[in-house]
């Protein structure tokens, strides 16, 4: 049955009492143009800017997360491609000789880009921030180092490196920072699983949101609920305009979140981008890159704002027809 034969179907007296006032087209027509749900009212708008807030500090949550993902990631390339030989002082030993033995040891292998030794100025500056300037480090037991560059494509057999570094070279200590890429990669996961978890919480609480807006407007507007409901018309008719009404409002509040999610990240970017080379631009980039969730981050935002409004028509429609079964029972 359609909006038409329902709207003529529930005239009734009241149209051919009034034939004599106006004519009957414009009452229909009238009656065409009122809306099944309400328009806006105080608690439609106020249902509005609850969906833009939970998919603003949704898409805050997914961009949150996509930048720790990329930062962890790319913390995790750039020690997978280096290793540390670390050389104790010893007795007797000649540091410098060891030094170089152990570079080349390293060198000759498989999967090993360059083999590089830290010389006694670079110790010292690495020294520095704990120790103070002007070290020297020969009066001190400070170990050497050799920094390994490691293929990302092929990666040395760090087995057999041990086992050749300990028989020439009994105090080098061969890292290749395994348990950092491990911690990483627990970490990121760890991450993404809050996140994911934070972000089924909101869209829930968004879910709810609208069922009980759903039900207030249901509860508003019963009376006409009820007579198109027993004058034939099908519930997924009346279903179909609360879909579409609660469609238009919850595209409005997750469009207008999502917006600003946008424009934090944005400001943020260009915070980064002014603040390189200070103190607290690179404690930020540091811990979270430059900012830029990417296009990637941009697009994730774009669909929580559809999954949103989508979400809201569904929760609506499932609302009106689970209330409508209700009532024919």
């Amino acid at each position: 049955m359609t909006s038409a034969e329902i709207s003529d179907q529930t005239a009734g007296p009241a149209e051919e009492a009034g034939a004599g006032a106006r004519p009957q087209a414009g009452a229909r027509k009238a009656r065409r143009q009122t809306p099944i749900v309400p328009p806006d009212n105080v608690a439609g708008r106020a249902m509005v800017l609850v969906i833009a807030i939970m998919t603003f500090l949704s898409c805050l949550t997914l961009g949150a997360v996509t930048l720790v993902r990329d930062t962890a990631a790319a913390w995790q390339t750039q020690i997978a491609r280096e290793a540390t030989i670390q050389i104790k002082p010893a007795e007797g030993l000649d540091i410098e000789a060891a030094l170089a033995d152990a570079q080349r040891i390293a060198a000759s292998y498989a999967g090993v880009q360059n083999a590089t030794i830290v010389d006694r100025e670079a110790t010292a500056r690495l020294l520095e921030p704990w120790l103070g300037p002007g070290l020297d480090i020969d009066e001190l037991p400070v170990p050497r180092l050799v920094i390994v560059t490691i293929d990302p494509e092929q990666r040395p057999d760090f087995a057999a490196m041990r086992a050749e570094l300990a028989e020439a070279v009994p105090s080098a200590i061969v890292d290749d920072h395994r348990t950092w890429v491990d911690r990483l990669v627990a970490m990121a996961r760890t991450t993404v699983t809050i996140g994911v978890g934070v972000l089924a919480l909101m869209l829930s609480a968004t879910a709810l949101t609208v069922i009980f807006a759903t039900r207030g407007a249901m509860a508003g507007n019963g009376h006409v609920i009820e007579v198109l409901h027993f004058v034939g018309a099908e519930a997924h008719f009346i279903a179909r305009e609360f879909r579409r009404h609660f469609l238009l409002a919850g595209t409005r509040g997750a469009a207008a979140g999502g917006a600003a999610a946008m424009i934090v990240f944005v400001l943020f970017s260009w915070w980064s981008s002014r603040n390189v080379a200070t103190p607290e631009g690179d404690q930020a980039a540091a811990l979270f890159g430059n900012f830029s969730i990417g296009m990637s981050g941009y697009l994730g935002v774009a669909l929580v704002v559809l999954v949103i409004a989508a979400l809201t028509a569904a929760t609506s429609h499932i609302t009106v027809i689970t209330y409508l079964r209700r009532m024919e029972t």
